[in-house]
């Protein structure tokens, strides 16, 4: 019983997608290699599987709502039983298995089974999750007639897939068959690859065998290889649910969330298991059971549906490409290859496979004329051995037709040859066969270059891009590629962006207003830059009704954004629109959209002649775009490119660590400060660059106000970041040393100044050295100004100034201390004042215009500034109490407390000094390890403070004595200083209180009144005691100077760092301080306080700080800082290639580059070898035939007899040799001369299959003894214009053959035809359908082709040229639901002129006057048969003979009917011909679904094949450009 049914499975449904009709054992299989969930599927994967229950019934409801599967309703014992030896239905199922209502009698008994009758939809019960050993996948149920567009509704809303970039159809045996290791491996590896890089889906058959499995295996191999982060392959498969083994485990009405699934594949008899390394299973049911290829037309219908939607990533919007890809094989998937060559899709077959892929691949290099039946005979025989005995003459016929249907389209063939050919991987023969697929279509303009540009974007592969796009053959215009460019960025495509810009993408170019801001409003909305202008966006007021629209984004909201980022010390990057001010757009940004099909909307990168950048470096904002959505690779692309690259380094390093403060995500975290550290090193690589070459243009660039950047500078962008190791730079510590020692040479030693400082009148005598010579030699009074102004002077005159107020404090506080003040306090109290008067001058001190506000912050963020504040106020305190008498004496602990604040202010002075400075760091650092250290401490102290004083003492009521037994107590235990009684043994009434009522005593502890003993526990307190010791003494201390030690080892490390960062502070300070010290500063601030409130003179920084340079010195220090930059860059590169990992993968790609040039030179030895070996051939060939014609022509002339005349011999070549050396090859071969389109085995518009005919039975002088073709008439609605219905031959009869027959002309432009049983014979050969078809007439079919052409011309009116030839516009109609382009020609009603088609695009008033232009090229084409020569004079103006008479390949034609046209060409030469005028005017589609327009000729344009025949026919008359 298995036999026979195995053979009816194969014979009908076998393999046509890879569907498995028998069962095979999977040796393949190894259990341990099982995957858990977590590790192998993404997050959002799981999330979906075992997501919320929301998901899960939003699934629930709308699946039974919009997925149905089918039921057997009437029960039909068939004649075979199960395997199980039960009674079965016609539909496979047992009486069990059916519903109630099946089962019972009813009013269809009797009658035969009919599935279209039978078989009733309701909502599915299969679908939701399943679990194959832990592995969870997606699956469903539905019926056969399922749309497609609810299925991908269904995966892409619900599953949660993201559309694809590209779809691969795998298809091949469903058996399982051997492959070697080495392809075996090849093929998963290189399939994988593009799948996983370019987001693509895989469908295949879904079952657990063949190729299904191979693709599998492919999918878990690289999952099991893979990381994380690297994505999964999503592989849907698309299998039949009568076929599933084990599918009851699958029913679950509600939903399986999930539902487990076992593969069975012992017991699984005929059936197949689902493969457990698919992703999604789509389960087609038509409601029997055990048939196989149920979902085949489903398949091919959501395959076509999902390559006809639109995918659109950064403004480029592309159909989602498909391609096949073949292993193995039988019939079946012959048939799907055809199936897709014919509708375009182009196919990958991999040679070494086997059967039906190897058969394609060994006659895919010779032409079609050597694909015979004899030589697929040959190939059936040789892979094909175990069924090619069964194989009947006229299926031979059928594989002959089709596989040279398949080989004739060769753009839309590729075969991967493992190691032959340069061919290595898979995924890049896959990737090559759509852009050869998609360079073979053909497209208006460039846009077949677009295209291609556009999948290799879309795919993220450029090597692709590199190898197949950018060569020699085409040349890119850098506007040209701004649309992908676009799409390159948002997509975060580095190695696009990097290609681009090598091939001439300028970003100053590229980066517009309308770029940025639709490169803002396409902002990953993962990232914190986001959400954080979302926020920005919800405070904006509602704009009002009446105002234009804009869009939601406008770039002062981004500069909004940025500017918390800088800080408030930088301008705002992006000015605020002022009202009344036009919209900077020049378009509307959200309409952007780059259509593949269609032209491509390139308006967006033409700037109008009055657009000027708005920005002076859009580099910087194409950065700063990058930087906040922490894209490391383009950031680092875009930052090679800008100007000011040390500025943008810093503020690169700004935006990312305030980004990082409130970013959640800790791994997004650490990226971001790694980021910010590479880039704050990248400065300081390009400012020690430039240091060395020039220390004063290095110092510039620090002090220099970049205006790209807020006006701010380099030096306060490093100290904003806290970028130390940027700041401790030996060149701007040098600038700061500088800056210190104000025009002093900074060799000037401490003990000279100090000694100026005293006495002043040295600085005459040439101690001291100046920087300026004219101060070096000049007058006195500028030496003098000079050393005073000088920082480092005004700072040691503050430090003499400062002791001596605190001696004078120290002095009155211990000595002069009076209920009156004396002279000294009173001299305190003014020295005070001038301090008072300093801080208040550092508040308002305001160069930058902060306003008052952001100077307080800035002010009060200083820890300094904070003591001095609360000295002050505290000595203010002191001072109002000690003016009290009656608060005298507080008045002075209120002083002395304040003596120890200002005390501590010394430290802040002294972190100048290179020796001090560190350690003073290294005791803020520890101050913050000793706060967390009695955080610690306090719980053990109070902890066994409060049970000691509850053990010991009794109702303490004294809160002082509570506190001293608690903490005072405990405390100094740490210090061995033990608490008394706390054993007994100094036990003495005499030292405490017994009742707590000596306020000098502590209270006595628990005690014997009658023996005056302790009463307490004293071991439990010794024991207490012991542990409380352990662990503070012993652990907590210990634990205190590990820390300290910790701590220091760590900071000093980067000590000097900080104290080098920190000493900028401090330099700048004393920079801008009055030279005096207090109290003589008081001077000073009357001097400005007439300056500013009386003068209004507005405050300036110092130039040494912040210096704006002249436009020309500063491009030239910006040109100068460049070229140091590329030195840096080049300096990396080098650095990066002397690693020794680098050195070795060098090498290693050295090697593989030389072996790869050996086997190409091999390669192209033998290649040579055999071009010249063919062109030797084909000129033998050319001299045979000429030798052939010259005694033909003397035997027509009498000479000789025929009998000795030889034939010339066939032309051998090669098999297997690849015919495509440039990607592209003609749609026939050279000697294919026979009708191809007349052939197709579907003829159009009809279910009708013609009988296969193979090019060598064409002609009808060859012996087909095995055609019979149908016979098919379409029934047209214009009977009375076309002849009879039917095929017989009595209402034909009547028919006059090659003559004029009434008002139908039957004569051919090929001479008299041949007429046979009553109807006429295709002087071109067989078609292998019998009758007229969906033509009109028996007998050739006459249509009228007008070509209708002018001169291109430009704006001036001159004509344009391409390659020194002129260049056409002919007129062109389409029709909406057609691809192509047509001539406005066609079938004409008899006794009309004009031809339908030309009628429906011109106005009627027109008809007569075209019709006068026809008549007369028309009267002339009816002359003869031969063409009238014509010079080319006569062929400028008017209405010329036909250029073309003759039989049309048409799809329509038939082995008794066919087309035969006449092509006319009106052609004007004149721009001001009247009769070109009228014809534009009156061109107007009448019918909607048509268009018209004038289409430049080229080669490329999208016209019907015929018709380009036909028009290069024109443009040769003409000498134009084709």
């Amino acid at each position: 019983m298995e036999a026979p049914t195995l053979r009816k499975a194969g014979s009908k449904q076998e393999e046509a997608f890879g569907v498995q009709p028998r069962r095979v054992a999977d040796l393949g299989t190894v259990p341990s290699l099982r995957r858990s969930n977590s590790s192998l599927r993404k997050v959002r994967r799981s999330q979906n599987l075992f997501g919320n229950s929301e998901k899960q019934e939003n699934l629930s409801s709308w699946i039974p709502d919009n997925i149905k599967k089918k039921e057997c309703m009437y029960f039909v014992e068939s004649s075979k039983l199960s395997d199980a030896g039960k009674v079965v239905c016609e539909c496979g199922y047992t009486r069990q298995q059916h519903l109630e209502e099946a089962t019972r009698p009813h009013a269809w008994q009797g009658k035969d089974w009919d599935p279209k009758k039978h078989v009733q939809e309701m909502p599915t019960d299969a679908f939701g999750d399943i679990v194959f050993t832990g592995l969870g996948q997606k699956y469903v149920r539905l019926s056969q007639d399922t749309p497609p567009s609810v299925i991908y509704h269904l995966m892409t809303q619900y599953w949660g897939l993201d559309v694809p970039n590209l779809l691969i159809s795998v298809t091949g045996g469903a058996k399982d068959f051997n492959m070697k290791p080495r392809l075996k491996s090849v093929f998963r590896r290189g399939l994988v690859k593009v799948a996983q890089t370019t987001g693509a889906w895989i469908i295949t058959g879904g079952s657990h065998t063949g190729v299904m499995k191979q693709v599998g295996e492919a999918v878990r191999d690289f999952t099991l290889s893979s990381s994380h982060n690297e994505g999964e392959v999503v592989t849907v498969g698309v299998a039949t649910w009568g076929t599933v083994h084990n599918r009851e485990d699958l029913i679950h009405p509600s939903g399986g969330f999930p539902a487990e699934y076992v593969m069975d594949e012992e017991g699984q008899g005929h059936l197949t298991c689902l493969d457990s390394n698919h992703s999604h299973f789509i389960l087609v049911d038509d409601g029997t059971h055990g048939r196989y290829g149920v979902e085949i037309p489903l398949r091919t219908r959501l395959e076509k549906f999902i390559s006809e939607q639109t995918k659109e990533r950064g403004g480029v919007a592309i159909k989602i490409p498909i391609v096949c890809v073949v292993l193995e094989g039988g019939p079946g998937t012959l048939h799907t290859i055809y199936n897709a060559i014919t509708n375009g899709t182009p196919c990958v077959v991999v040679e070494g496979s086997g059967r039906v892929a190897d058969v394609i691949a060994q006659v895919a290099g010779l032409p079609i004329s050597e694909i015979t039946i004899s030589r697929i005979q040959q190939k059936l025989s040789v892979f094909f051995q175990e069924v090619f005995e069964t194989l009947t003459e006229s299926r031979i016929a059928e594989w002959t037709k089709k596989i040279q249907d398949i080989v004739r389209r060769r753009q839309l063939l590729t075969i991967f040859r493992e190691g032959k050919d340069g061919q290595q991987d898979v995924d890049v023969a896959i990737l090559q066969a759509l852009l050869k697929a998609s360079r073979s279509h053909d497209h208006f303009g460039h846009e077949n270059w677009d295209h291609q540009l556009k999948l290799a974007v879309a795919w993220n592969r450029v090597d692709i891009a590199r190898s197949e796009i950018f060569t020699d053959e085409r040349q890119w215009k850098p506007s040209e590629l701004h649309p992908v460019m676009t799409a390159a960025l948002i997509s975060n495509k580095p190695e696009f962006v990097k290609l681009f810009l090598e091939n001439g993408v300028r970003l100053k170019e590229f980066v517009t207003w309308d770029t940025l801001l639709y490169l803002y409003q396409n902002l990953d909305p993962s990232c914190l830059f986001h959400s954080k202008l979302q926020k920005v966006l919800a405070e904006e007021p509602e704009r009002p009704v009446s105002a234009p629209p804009a869009p939601r984004v406008q770039m002062h909201h981004v500069a909004q954004v940025l500017r918390e980022l800088l800080g408030d010390f930088t301008q705002p990057l992006y000015p605020r629109p002022r009202t009344g001010d036009r919209p900077r757009l020049l378009l509307p940004v959200p309409n952007i959209k780059l259509n593949v099909q269609g032209v491509s909307l390139r308006s967006l990168y033409k700037r109008s002649p009055g657009h000027v950048a708005f920005t002076m470096d859009p580099v910087r904002d194409l950065l700063i775009w990058a930087i906040i959505q922490n894209r490391r690779e383009l950031a680092e692309i875009i930052w090679a490119q800008s100007q000011d690259c040390i500025a943008a380094a810093l503020a690169c390093s700004k935006i990312l660590k305030e980004l990082s403060k409130e970013e959640e995500d800790t791994d997004s975290l650490e990226e971001m400060l790694a980021l910010a550290d590479e880039y704050e090193h990248r400065a300081i690589g390009v400012f020690t660059e430039c240091h060395r070459k020039d220390e004063d243009r290095a110092q510039k660039l620090l002090t220099r106000v970049s205006e790209a950047w807020g006006k701010t500078t380099c030096l306060q962008l490093a100290l904003e970041a806290k970028d130390m190791k940027f700041v401790s730079h030996g060149g701007v510590q040098a600038f700061l040393t500088k800056v210190w020692w104000g025009q002093l040479c900074v060799d000037n030693g401490l003990w000279r100044v100090i000694a100026c400082m005293l006495a002043f009148p040295l600085l005459y005598t040439g101690l001291i050295s100046f920087r300026e010579r004219r101060l070096q030699a000049g007058p006195g009074l500028p030496r003098v100004r000079a050393f005073f102004n000088a920082p480092v002077v005004i700072f040691h005159l503050n430090i003499l100034s400062y002791f001596a107020f605190l001696c004078l404090f120290a002095y009155v506080l211990m000595v002069d201390f009076q209920p009156t003040p004396s002279c000294c306090e009173y001299l305190i109290y003014f020295w005070l004042f001038s301090l008072v008067c300093e801080e208040l001058r550092q508040l308002f001190y305001d160069p930058d215009e902060f306003g008052l506000m952001k100077m307080a912050l800035l002010y009060f963020s200083d820890f300094w500034n904070k003591l001095d504040i609360g000295a002050i106020l505290l000595f203010i305190a002191g001072l109002t109490c000690r003016l009290i008498p009656a608060l005298l004496y507080p008045g002075r602990i209120i002083l002395s407390l304040d003596f120890i604040m200002f005390c501590l202010r010394l430290m802040h002075i002294f972190t100048i000094s290179k020796t001090l400075g560190p350690k003073i760091i290294i005791v803020k650092r520890m101050m913050k390890d000793v706060f967390f250290f009695l955080f610690l401490l306090a719980v053990w102290v109070v902890s066994f403070g409060v049970a000691k004083q509850a053990i010991l003492i009794h109702n303490e009521s004294r809160v002082d004595w509570i506190f001293r037994g608690v903490v005072y107590q405990s405390y100094l235990t740490i210090f061995g200083q033990m608490p008394a009684y706390i054993d007994g043994v100094n036990f003495s009434l005499d030292q405490c209180s017994p009742n707590g009522t000596d306020p000098y005593k502590p209270k006595c502890p628990e005690s014997d009144a009658v023996r005056h003993e302790p009463a307490f526990p004293e071991w439990l307190t010794v024991i207490l005691l012991c542990l409380y010791l352990l662990f503070t003494n012993i652990l907590l201390l210990n634990l205190l100077i590990a820390m300290f030690n910790y701590t220091f080892q760590q900071v000093q490390e980067h000590t000097d760092q900080i104290w080098k960062f920190q000493r900028h502070d401090l330099i700048e300070e004393y920079q801008g301080r009055p030279p005096a010290p207090p109290p003589f500063i008081l001077l000073s601030h009357l001097h400005l306080f007439i300056k500013r409130v009386v003068l209004k003179i507005p405050a300036r920084r110092r130039k040494q700080l912040k210096s704006k340079l002249e436009k020309n010195e500063e491009a030239a220090l910006l040109s100068w800082e460049i070229y140091l930059k590329e030195s840096y860059l080049q300096n990396q590169q080098y650095q990066q290639k002397q690693r020794p990992e680098q050195k070795i993968q060098d090498i290693g790609n050295k090697v593989s580059t030389m072996v790869d040039l050996l086997e190409m030179e091999s390669l192209k030895r033998s290649g040579s070898m055999e071009q010249r070996l063919a062109s030797l051939e084909e000129q033998v060939a050319q001299m045979s035939r000429a030798l052939h014609w010259v005694m033909k022509a003397l035997r027509d002339g009498g000479f000789g007899s025929e009998e000795g005349i030889p034939a010339p011999a066939p032309q051998k070549a090669s098999e297997g040799q690849d015919l495509e050396p440039d990607g592209r090859q003609e749609e026939e071969d050279v000697g294919d001369t026979h009708h191809v389109n007349a052939r197709h085995l579907l003829y159009p518009n009809s279910h009708v299959t013609r009988f296969p005919v193979p090019n060598e039975k064409v002609p009808w002088e060859t012996a087909f003894l095995i055609y019979d073709p149908p016979f098919y008439t379409d029934d047209r609605k214009d009977r009375g214009l076309v002849d009879p219905v039917g095929n017989a031959l009595e209402p034909l009869s009547g028919i006059s053959y090659n003559a004029v027959d009434g008002p139908i002309d039957r004569r051919s432009f090929h001479g008299v035809y041949v007429v046979q049983d009553g109807l006429p014979l295709n002087p071109m050969g067989r078609t292998g359908l019998r009758g007229r078809g969906s033509l009109g007439c028996f007998g050739p079919n006459h249509t009228l082709q007008p070509v209708i052409t002018r001169w291109r011309r430009n704006q001036d009116g001159a004509i344009c040229r391409k390659s020194i030839k002129k260049m056409l516009e002919v007129l062109v109609v389409k029709h909406s639901l057609s691809e192509h382009w047509a001539l406005p020609g066609g079938s004409r009603e008899p006794g009309e002129i004009l031809p339908r088609k030309l009628k429906q695009v011109l106005r009627r008033e027109f008809w007569s006057s075209f019709q006068n232009l026809l008549t007369q090229g028309t009267e002339d084409s009816r002359g003869g048969c031969g063409c009238q020569a014509r010079d080319q004079e006569g062929a400028e103006g008017g209405a010329d003979p036909a250029v073309y008479r003759g039989y049309v390949d048409d799809p329509r034609n038939t082995d008794n009917a066919w087309i035969e046209t006449v092509a006319i060409s009106i052609h004007f030469s004149d721009q001001s011909d009247m009769d070109l005028k009228r014809l534009n005017s009156h061109l107007h589609a009448c019918d909607p679904g048509m268009s018209v327009r004038w289409q430049v000729v080229d080669r490329r344009i999208p016209l019907y094949a015929n018709h380009k025949t036909i028009l290069q026919k024109v443009a040769t008359l003409y000498g134009a450009f084709y």
